[in-house]
């Protein structure tokens, strides 16, 4: 992996120059303008700040600052309300506008927005990731299995240290995992198994009649594998390029005490492995360009990750073997990928489906009729394809 440089950011405070390392795992840039914000400043002052691209580090009690992200919230979701209403009165939207990819790549600019916005309000924390702020819980721990070890004082967002406080809650206590009778414990930075109804599609699919060895390609928390090793297959190799991902897999597999799995960090595929009767992947399921590391898991752009696996998983098929790949449709429902195109790159890489196992949604995001691609969403199916080589 390419070394990150190191950034310094620089500001007063109590007419003292302070200087400090520079972290943001949303990938955003060194701020540009610092005031220093307190108990006293209100949620107005702070919306204002953050909307003109003013960066607040937070002087206060640290629970008030997580009320006043809250504030900061509730008054971006009134201006994009106003925005919906006023287009709304104004004979707007637009037919142009109600299609449903616009209405996506409108959704992800908001949420882009937002996140800069609320990113904003920042916390100076010292060496070791120790906060000297009053009603500061010890963020230090949760900080350093998120971010890494860290011997200088840092400027972070205090939407990152919640999000690794988070993340050190799931890591902790665990997510059940329907179907089996296993919790995964997903590490920060790790797409977490929240979702898993297609778990019950891979205890469903029958195992080719030799199933030996298996791969689980872009293994992520390891759930994929740890189904395969539990169902008997002898040997599974898991690979992921996310070293974070790897750290995560392996602890789950040691929890487990499953010596069937080895893990590998790969870009897709294995090297020196041998032919495999499975080859399985859950790739990310939206074609549209990641905004930070943390949205790999979610988003593929140009689908370049399915594309890939789909191209190269023939090769790596011993005789009589079979590639699973799970799969929504929401791409195609938010008409960024269509059916064809699927199919077409099965046949181009020279698979064939032998049967599909499909599952309706079960998550509340589909059942929620305010949500602008609740059409979408609502009609979303989970499939795990089953592709054979072509004779």
């Amino acid at each position: 992996m390419l070394a990150i440089e190191k950034q310094y950011v620089q500001w007063h405070e109590n007419e003292t120059l302070r200087n400090a390392r520079w972290l943001s795992e949303s990938n955003q840039v060194p701020p540009a303008r610092i005031v220093l914000v307190d108990d006293n400043t209100t949620a107005d002052e702070a919306y204002r700040w953050a909307c003109e691209g003013t960066s607040m580090l937070w002087c206060g009690d640290f629970h008030n600052a997580r009320q006043l992200l809250q504030a900061i919230t509730r008054r971006i979701e009134r201006t994009e309300q106003r925005k919906i209403s006023k287009a709304a009165k104004s004979g707007q939207p637009t037919a142009e506008s109600l299609v449903i990819p616009n209405l996506f790549h409108q959704q992800r600019q908001a949420q882009a927005q937002r996140s800069r916005v609320l990113s904003r309000l920042l916390l100076a924390l010292d060496a070791g990731y120790v906060s000297t702020l009053r009603r500061a819980p010890d963020v230090s721990a949760a900080c350093t299995a998120a971010f890494g070890e860290l011997d200088e004082p840092c400027l972070i967002s205090f939407r990152d240290v919640q999000g690794a406080l988070g993340a050190a809650q799931w890591r902790a206590k665990g997510v059940p995992i329907t179907g089996l009778d296993v919790s995964i414990f997903p590490h920060y930075g790790v797409f977490a198994p929240t979702r898993h109804e297609y778990v019950q599609l891979m205890l469903d699919a029958p195992l080719p009649a030799a199933h030996d060895v298996a791969l689980d390609i872009g293994t992520g928390t390891g759930l994929l594998a740890i189904i395969l090793a539990q169902r008997g297959v002898k040997q599974v190799i898991a690979t992921d390029l996310n070293p974070r991902a790897l750290t995560c897999a392996k602890e789950n597999f040691t929890a487990l005490e499953l010596t069937a799995v080895q893990l590998q960090q790969a870009d897709l595929f294995p090297t020196a492995a041998p032919l495999a009767n499975l080859v399985v992947c859950n790739p990310p399921w939206l074609p549209a360009k990641p905004s930070s590391p943390l949205e790999y898991a979610v988003y593929d752009a140009n689908s370049a990750m399915l594309r890939g696996f789909v191209q190269g998983a023939k090769q790596h098929l011993a005789e009589q073997g079979e590639v699973w790949l799970i799969l929504s449709d929401l791409a195609e429902h938010l008409q960024l990928r269509t059916r064809e195109d699927l199919l077409g790159w099965f046949a181009e890489a020279g698979l064939a489906v032998k049967y599909r196992l499909d599952t309706e949604p079960k998550h509340g995001r589909s059942q929620d009729k305010t949500d602008p691609l609740f059409a979408a969403r609502s009609a979303e199916i989970t499939s795990l394809w089953c592709l054979v080589a072509q004779a």
